[in-house]
C-alpha cells in the first residue's frame, strides 16, 4: 500500500480529503493506511498506486474510458478453447439465465418469508436436487464459492474432531490450497502427503495418520482432472484413526461416477460454477457442502438451510429455516462461523440446471465428458514428444508433457494462441493442462492436436520463415 499525496483528493471519494483522513486515523489509533495491511505479506502487496487515468469530470468521458478497457477482453466464446483449472465453459440453457433474471430472484438480497416471493422454495428445490445427486441428505444454500465451502468443511471436520492436522492427499489448485490455508490456519494445520500417478498414494497417507489427524482431505476430480479411485481405502483409513473424509469435488460427473458418499465420504463439498454458471471472465462461484443426516454433521454447519414448514391453513407447507440457531445470524459473535452475503443466485440458477437435466441427461453429460476427454488424450499423445502426465482416469482435465518436442509449455501457448487456440494452462515448465467440455467437439480437437503438431515441428524446421516452408 502507498499512501497517497497529503494534498491528493481523490474526486469520488470524499474521505480522501487529507483533514478527513488524518480525523480516521487518530480514531482509531492508527498512524497510517499501512496499518490496517499488516497481516497481508508484502509479496502479495502491489507496492506502488493503481494506473489509474486522471480524474474524469464528465460521465461520458468515464464510460467511454471504461468501454475501451472492455473491448481489450477475449472471452472463450470468440476463441477456441482449452481452458478450464477451476473454471469451466459448459452449456448454459438459455431457460437459466431467464429464470435468475426475474426480480424476485435477482433482487432477493435477504428477504424473509413476507417479502420472499419462492426464493426459499427455489433454493430448497436446489439442495434437494444436489442432495440426489451427490447421495447425500443435507446441502447447503451456496457460499461464496467451492473454495470457502471447502474450508468450511475442513473447519467442521476441526471442530468435531477437536483436531487440528489435515492430510491433503491429491493435487489442488495451489489458488484453492492458498486460500483454505489462509481461511483455517489459526486452528489447523494442512499437510501435504505426496500423490502416486496422479491420485492419492494410500500406504503413505495411513502412514501419516494419527490421534491429530482432524480428516483426510481429497480432491476428486484432482487439480489435473484425475478420478480418485480409493475414496473407500481412504475412508477406511481415516476413520480407524478417529479422523473424517472430506472430499472436494465438481458435481458434473455425478451422472455416472459413484458420489463419494456411497464410498465412505463424510463431508462433501465444492463448486457448482459447472452446473449452469457461465465461465464469464472468471465464472460465476458457489459453495455447497453436503453432509448425512446426523445432528452431530448439520448442526457444525454454518450457512443456511431451508426445509419445509408446516402452516396454520390444513394441507399447505411453506419453506423456512431449518436450525436456524445454529447460524451466526442467529447466535452473532458465538456462531461457529460468520456467514453474511451468500452465492443463493447461483444455487437457484443450478437448481433450474439440474430440474432441466433430469438424471437421464446428467448421465449422458457424464458418459459424453469422460469420452471427450479420453479421445483428447489419445489425439494429443499421439502427437510426436507429447506424453500423457499420468495413467489415471481423467474427467474433463489432464495434463500433458511437452518435454520431448524441444519447446516449453508457455512457447507451445504463444505459438496456438497466434492460431486463435487457447490450448490450455501452463502449470509446469513443461507441463500444459488441458480441458474439453460437451462444447469442446472432436472437430476442435483434432484441430488442437493438429496445430500443436505443427508447434512442435523440429527445431531446425523453426528457424525456416513460414513462407518460406514447403
Amino acid at each position: 500500500m502507498t499512501e497517497p499525496s497529503a494534498a491528493f483528493v481523490h474526486p469520488y471519494l470524499p474521505n480522501s480529503a487529507p483533514e478527513v483522513r488524518r480525523e480516521m486515523l487518530d480514531a482509531v489509533g492508527a498512524a497510517s493506511v499501512d496499518e490496517f495491511y499488516a497481516d497481508v505479506p508484502e509479496a502479495l502487496r502491489l507496492g506502488r498506486p493503481l494506473e489509474l487515468p486522471a480524474p474524469l469530470l464528465a460521465e461520458q468521458d468515464l464510460a467511454r474510458h471504461v468501454r475501451g478497457l472492455l473491448a481489450k477482453n477475449r472471452s472463450t466464446e470468440d476463441r477456441l478453447s482449452f481452458l478450464g483449472h477451476g473454471t469451466y465453459r459448459h452449456y448454459v440453457p438459455a431457460v437459466v439465465d431467464e429464470v435468475i433474471n426475474r426480480s424476485e430472484f435477482l433482487t432477493a438480497y435477504a428477504g424473509e418469508p413476507y417479502e420472499d416471493h419462492g426464493r426459499f422454495q427455489a433454493l430448497f428445490q436446489y439442495q434437494s436436487l444436489m442432495a440426489e445427486l451427490l447421495a447425500m441428505d443435507v446441502v447447503n444454500v451456496p457460499t461464496y464459492d467451492g473454495y470457502q465451502a471447502t474450508a468450511t468443511a475442513l473447519a467442521m471436520a476441526g471442530r468435531l474432531t477437536g483436531r487440528r492436522r489435515v492430510l491433503v492427499v491429491s493435487d489442488v489448485l495451489p489458488e484453492k490450497h492458498s486460500k483454505v490455508h489462509d481461511f483455517v490456519r489459526v486452528h489447523l494445520e494442512l499437510e501435504l502427503v505426496p500423490t502416486a500417478g496422479g491420485t492419492a498414494d494410500v500406504a503413505a497417507a495411513a502412514a501419516r495418520l494419527g490421534d491429530d489427524v482432524a480428516a483426510i482431505w481429497v480432491e476428486t476430480p484432482s487439480a489435473t482432472g484425475a478420478v480418485e479411485a480409493a475414496l473407500p481405502a481412504l475412508a477406511t483409513a481415516a476413520h480407524a484413526a478417529g479422523a473424517l473424509l472430506v472430499v472436494g469435488t465438481d458435481p458434473i460427473g455425478y451422472g455416472v461416477l459413484t458420489p463419494p458418499a456411497e464410498q465412505g465420504a463424510d463431508v462433501v463439498c465444492g463448486d457448482i460454477q459447472s452446473l449452469g454458471l457461465h465461465q464469464w471472465f472468471g465464472g460465476a462461484h458457489g459453495g455447497f457442502i453436503a453432509v448425512a443426516d446426523d445432528e452431530a454433521l448439520v448442526m457444525e454447519l454454518p450457512s443456511r438451510l431451508f426445509g419445509l414448514a408446516s402452516t396454520d391453513v390444513p394441507g399447505e407447507v411453506g419453506f423456512g429455516d431449518v436450525a436456524y440457531e445454529r447460524t451466526s445470524f442467529a447466535r452473532r459473535e458465538e456462531g461457529k462461523e460468520w456467514v453474511g452475503t451468500a452465492a443463493a443466485l447461483w444455487g437457484i440458477a443450478a437448481g433450474v440446471y439440474l430440474a432441466l437435466m433430469g438424471p437421464a441427461g446428467m448421465a449422458e453429460l457424464g458418459e459424453l465428458l469422460l469420452a471427450r476427454t479420453r479421445y483428447a488424450q489419445q489425439r494429443l499423445a499421439a502427437v510426436p514428444g507429447v506424453r500423457l502426465g499420468d495413467d489415471a482416469l481423467h474427467l474433463r482435465e489432464f495434463t500433458v508433457d511437452v518435454s520431448g518436442t524441444g519447446r516449453s509449455a508457455a512457447e507451445l501457448v504463444a505459438a496456438l494462441r497466434a492460431e486463435g487456440i487457447e490450448p490450455g494452462i501452463v502449470v509446469g515448465e513443461e507441463l500444459l493442462l488441458v480441458c474439453v467440455t460437451e462444447l469442446t467437439g472432436q472437430a476442435d480437437i483434432d484441430r488442437l492436436a493438429t496445430c500443436l503438431a505443427a508447434a512442435c515441428g523440429t527445431p531446425s524446421d523453426r528457424q525456416i520463415p513460414q513462407e518460406q516452408r514447403a
